[in-house]
């Protein structure tokens, strides 16, 4: 029986890597795989799922009015999907792959941040956890050497920020993973505490 997963990571933790991966090894043993990315993530280009070391692949784009049970079926024949950035797709749309998974009986491999910089759940996230057969944390580090859990935001003098809109896409120069102890900490201090 197919399953809906979901594997989260903090920044930096390989995630378009893994559904890249995946994908490779999926295609590998002659299977079709349709990947698949919301379409606020244009980073790397509007339909490009591309990790930091370097992995890119081409993906069908997702938009927020998309929805996925007809895409699914103009897409053809496929035997697993996977998304990319899953936090972006909208809590409907999590649920058009819940019903994909259980009607077309073809695992859905979602991967993405569970948080955002405040650590508060991205809808398509919170979702994701209601729904998911199976949830997997993807490993970070911060670099006290405990486990990353936060996506700090940073601006240009690298101050962590703690007020923005949700969603604002960037790198390395951007975000920063760190445990959530080290997240306090440099906040305070930031502070003046």
């Amino acid at each position: 029986m197919a399953k809906l997963y979901f594997k989260y990571g903090a920044m930096g933790s390989s995630k378009s890597a893994q559904a890249l991966i995946t994908q490779f090894n999926y295609e590998e043993l002659g299977m079709r795989v349709w990947l698949i990315k919301p379409s606020i993530d244009d980073r790397d280009g509007a339909a490009i799922v591309k990790s930091r070391v370097g992995l890119f692949r081409e993906a069908d784009v997702i938009f927020p009015e998309d929805d996925l049970r007809p895409r699914y079926e103009a897409a053809g024949k496929c035997d697993v999907i996977i998304a990319d950035e899953a936090q972006f797709l909208t809590p409907q749309q999590i649920d058009q792959l819940r019903e994909i998974v259980d009607e077309a009986d073809i695992p859905v491999l979602c991967f993405g941040l569970r948080t955002d910089f405040l650590t508060h759940l991205f809808p398509g996230s919170q979702r994701l956890m209601e729904l998911a057969d199976s949830i997997t944390e993807i490993k970070n580090v911060c670099a006290c050497g405990s486990k990353a859990t936060v996506n700090a935001r940073l601006d240009a003098n690298g101050n962590i920020l703690t007020e923005g809109s949700q969603v604002f896409l960037g790198g390395n120069d951007s975000y920063i993973a760190m445990c959530h102890r080290c997240w306090r900490k440099k906040i305070r201090a930031q502070r003046g505490e």
